[in-house]
């Protein structure tokens, strides 16, 4: 390091606190006490709807925990996704974004939605982006779909940034106030409505490397204020692709690494793996040989000797890691997607008191993921589909060198890399169409109260369609590497045997297809709502809002043809179709019931109550109370209760069953690298030898085990209760500082997710659980591990509790301009998981460790320090990045080192008219920091949730208003 980035780096943690960081807001998002920047709702009397109630408030008097991120917030990031600017909120768990590329290498994961190719997802608290509920200017907004399942989360990436205003977010269970779903907290995102002219912006950026180049550009327009307002705008986003192979940490499988004998490659290899025939041991068992072919054989079939599987004058020779295939390099670190939006807002007055609006959305997104050649082949001990691994090969096939036909009596398994079909490609389209219509307006009640109403109706649809290329039928494979003389019309005998370059042209016409998936969701709903207060307290008027809501929710998922039919050699996959409807009613007070008096500046208390009937889960009544006391002026606390619920999503309720390759270290092998193994634990080896595996050992074959998921229409809802307890002190004699702590504790019970493959099998072996044993399948004789049964249901629970601390400072405007400095910190003190078992629960606490597959970071400490300087036509901003170490318990808790990392930007603008043109740079990762390598997590040796991509991010910014 030299003596500059030393200093830098010192002076960027000084201004952070580095000494303390955690995660954080980006740019200049506000807290609680921060009234919205850039807000143009109208506000009758300095009263409006604030996101976490349904009745008007001053929002400087919020009583729950939120943070306000507006469109002068998200361009300082640099950013191109608003969701890659919430998933650094000190609160953010992380969810999809583009730096996870799971189609072809993961399969469907173990929550009912499908991939999820190309989405982007907010998660909160570390409790799943299903448990966030994404609303639009306050009313609930479609789901998903990347035509792969039915997911039960929204897609951010279908919402145009240049609809956006500002978001909200609350960060506290809000089921009461908003219904399912809001069990983590709710993200509001709040369009324009009002704007006066045209405005516009530019962006290109890309990573020092040469790649990951992105192009943005937004434009709006509006008519200005009157009786009607309209506001129309566009925005387009291309990102190009970064290669895992264009970074050291993801060339090969085993983290910074440049060979495949420090693990992580693939048994699937392109001059083909056969296990077979053997020799029986001391115990009678048959020690099957494990062979590969020394190199392509082309115009001949390979010579074998089956006196001497190993001759050197033969065409085998003994299988060793250093055999195997590097699959690292096909693969995406940053997918490529490209985005198209539009939006309009219009409304008209009707009369004085009345407003009628319509709000429209239309979005496309198109995106691709990428994997290596596709793994196919057959045998007992695949693992792959049930027509794969039930195939023979006929004795009479043209290409077979073993002279008889290769079934379950003598062969375990052969696998070959597909790599004349070329790499898995994975196209998506996915088309979003939103529209609402509200009418509103307001009428007087005597006393001079004020009471707004409004009633509102909505309709979103995701359609998408996915293109795969490279994929096998199996049902052809099966016929033409079956006996020649059912090899008829246009069948092709098939060579498996030849290794690479060997399967001809004919061959690949004959069982290759284009695989073409689509999914569509839909939702649509009706609401009502008026706010008002009924009289007079001491504190100030008791409040009140009530409110009904009709919701019915559609989806459906349909495969290929031939992989519905089972012909797939890549992910099986059947159709999946469903639908309910909710009925719900609520209401909400708040009383403030003193203000003005000794040590009680305000006291006030809220309530809510809501009623919920779902179709699919029955009925359900969910409570929140809450107080907001200020025994001074410039004190604030906070406490509140929340009961919250989540019914099953379409996917978890009828999501058929499917496939997710999960990489696992089988502690039963002698190749393994689990802590508690076969090769230092008695106990681990005597079950693993009670389970089917031999007494000699076995090395397993493939590091990815196959995981069957799918829905469970047996699923109940999921239920929560969570506790918050704050105060925010912002004193007179500073203005503009602002001081904010709160503290969360959230239980849900009945918690609907599939237990963790890797949890499955370490209960198998290391406690002879009866019902973990009763999940888990190998091939019988060797020992092999091929499958782990991993279908939702309703766990035990989770318990997280965490601390959120956070300090604002921003300065009046100065002869130097006005100074800003923000510090926002989330402190991660419990996560369990709690799991049943055959004896009663396990409980897995998560607090400061990598969870493995899927991919996901606990961190214990996140943190965000921004400072933030605008001067007479030039600003900066210094921002500084903070993630805390974390322990990997299925790497022999192999630790990955805390990481800081450092933003900067530089501004201009024209002095006399700064919101006329404005003109950026800017650099994210300044320092080049590494991302540290996760050895357990999915692919790319990296933890997409917590890590920027490797390298320095620049980027130019241009602006302009007329």
């Amino acid at each position: 390091m030299t003596k500059f980035e030393l200093f830098a780096r010192s002076g960027t943690a000084g201004i952070a606190i580095a000494a303390a960081l955690a995660n954080a807001s980006p740019g200049h998002a506000q807290q609680t006490e921060q009234s919205p920047q850039n807000t143009t709702v109208e506000t009758s009397g300095g009263t409006i709807v604030v996101t976490g109630s349904r009745i008007r408030r001053d929002p400087l008097d919020q009583d729950a925990p939120i943070v306000y991120v507006g469109q002068d917030d998200i361009a300082k990031t640099g950013l191109a996704s608003v969701n890659d600017v919430l998933q650094r909120l000190p609160s953010s768990g992380g969810g999809l974004n583009s730096k996870f590329n799971n189609s072809g290498n993961l399969g469907n994961p173990p929550d009912g939605g499908g991939v999820g190719a190309g989405a982007a997802e907010i998660d909160l608290r570390y409790l799943g982006s299903r448990r966030v509920l994404v609303l639009v200017d306050g009313i609930r907004y479609v789901n998903g779909a990347s035509a792969s399942g039915v997911p039960g989360s929204t897609d951010l990436n279908s919402i145009p940034e240049s609809a956006i205003e500002r978001i909200e977010v609350l960060q506290d269970g809000a089921s009461a106030i908003y219904g399912s779903d809001a069990i983590a907290g709710v993200v509001n995102i709040i369009t324009k409505k009002s704007q006066e002219g045209l405005r516009a912006s530019a962006q290109v950026g890309g990573y020092g490397q040469g790649d990951g180049f992105t192009k943005s550009a937004q434009v709006s327009w509006g008519n200005g204020r009157g009786p009607t307002q309209i506001v129309v705008g566009a925005n387009y986003v291309q990102q190009d692709g970064v290669l895992a192979g264009s970074r050291a940490i993801s060339r090969f499988p085993a983290p910074y690494s440049d060979t495949c004998l420090d693990g992580g490659c693939s048994g699937f290899v392109p001059l083909g793996r056969f296990i077979v025939f053997g020799t029986p041991n001391a115990q009678g068992q048959i020690v099957r040989n494990d062979l590969t072919l020394r190199g392509p054989v082309i115009g001949r079939n390979p010579v074998y000797n089956a006196g001497n599987p190993t001759d050197p004058a033969s065409d085998f020779k003994a299988f060793t890691d250093a055999d195997r295939f590097n699959f690292g390099p096909f693969n995406y670190l940053q997918i490529p997607v490209e985005r198209y939006g539009a939006f309009i807002n219009a409304r008209q007055e009707l009369s004085d008191s009345i407003n009628f609006s319509v709000r429209g959305i239309w979005n496309q997104r198109k995106s691709k993921n990428q994997a290596a050649p596709l793994p196919f082949g057959f045998g007992p001990a695949a693992g792959l589909t049930p027509v794969l691994d039930a195939i023979t090969v006929d004795a009479t096939n043209p290409f077979n060198p073993f002279g008889v036909t290769l079934d379950a009596s003598n062969t375990d398994l052969v696998y070959r890399r597909f790599v004349e079909g070329g790499p898995r490609r994975f196209n998506q389209t996915v088309t979003t169409i939103y529209g609402v219509a509200t009418l509103d307006g307001s009428f007087d009640v005597g006393g001079g109260s004020k009471w707004y109403w409004d009633i509102n109706a909505a309709y979103g649809r995701n359609k998408a369609k996915q293109a795969m290329y490279g994929n096998i039928n199996s049902d052809r494979l099966r016929r033409a590497l079956g006996p020649v003389a059912d090899c008829t019309d246009e069948c092709v005998p098939f060579n498996i045997f030849g290794g690479v370059g060997s399967i001809t042209q004919p061959m690949l016409d004959y069982v290759m297809f284009t695989q073409r998936d689509r999914s569509r969701q839909s939702t649509f709903s009706a609401s009502a709502n008026i706010t008002g207060s009924l009289f007079d307290l001491p504190g100030g008027p008791l409040g009140i809002a009530v409110g009904a809501e009709y919701r019915k929710l559609k989806g459906s998922f349909d495969p290929d043809p031939i992989v519905a039919a089972g012909f797939s050699s890549d992910i099986p996959a059947l159709p999946t179709r469903g639908s309910y409807n909710v009925k719900e009613a609520y209401a909400e007070l708040s009383a403030p019931v003193l203000s003005d008096v000794p040590f009680i500046d305000l006291l006030e208390f809220t309530g809510a109550v809501r009623w919920s009937d779902y179709s699919t889960s029955g009925s359900t009544t969910t409570l929140k109370g809450g107080v907001n006391w200020k025994p001074i002026q410039d004190l604030r606390l906070r406490a509140s209760y929340a009961e919250g619920f989540r019914a099953p999503s379409i996917g978890e309720l009828f999501g058929t069953q499917s496939r997710f390759d999960q990489p696992i270290n089988d502690p039963c092998s002698t190749s393994t690298t689990a802590g508690q193994n076969w090769n230092n634990n008695p106990t681990i080896r005597a079950n693993c030898i009670a389970q089917g595996v031999p007494a000699a050992g076995y090395a397993q074959a493939n590091p990815q085990i196959s995981v069957l998921v799918g829905g469970n229409q047996d699923l109940a809802a999921e239920s929560s209760k969570s506790w918050i307890f704050g105060g925010v002190y912002s004193p007179s004699f500073i203005p503009g500082l602002s001081i904010e702590g709160n503290y969360y504790d959230i239980k849900i019970k009945g918690a609907i997710q599939a237990v963790n493959a890797e949890i499955t099998l370490g209960q198998c072996v290391a406690q002879n659980d009866a019902d973990a044993c009763a999940l888990v399948t190998r091939a019988p004789g060797g020992g092999q591990l091929t499958f782990i049964e991993g279908l939702l249901q309703n766990i035990a629970g989770i318990r997280t509790k965490g601390i959120d601390a956070n300090l604002t400072y921003r300065t009046q405007k100065t002869s130097a301009g006005r100074f800003g400095f923000t510090w926002n910190n989330t402190i991660l003190t419990r996560y369990d998981v709690i799991v049943p078992t055959a004896d009663g629960a396990l409980v897995v606490s998560r607090e400061g460790t990598e969870q493995g597959s899927p991919s996901q970071a606990f961190p214990k400490w996140k943190s965000v320090g921004i400072l933030d300087w605008d001067g007479t036509s030039i600003g900066a901003t210094l921002t500084g990045r903070y993630v805390s170490a974390i322990r990997e318990p299925l790497a022999d808790d192999n630790r990955l080192k805390a990481r800081f990392y450092t933003d900067f930007q530089l501004r201009w603008f024209p002095a006399e008219n700064p919101e006329a043109f404005g003109f950026a740079l800017g650099v994210n990762n300044l320092f080049n920091v590494k991302a540290p390598g996760c050895i357990s997590c999915d692919i790319n040796n990296f933890d997409p949730t917590a890590y920027d991509l490797p390298g320095r991010y620049y980027y130019v910014r241009a602006s302009f208003k007329m």
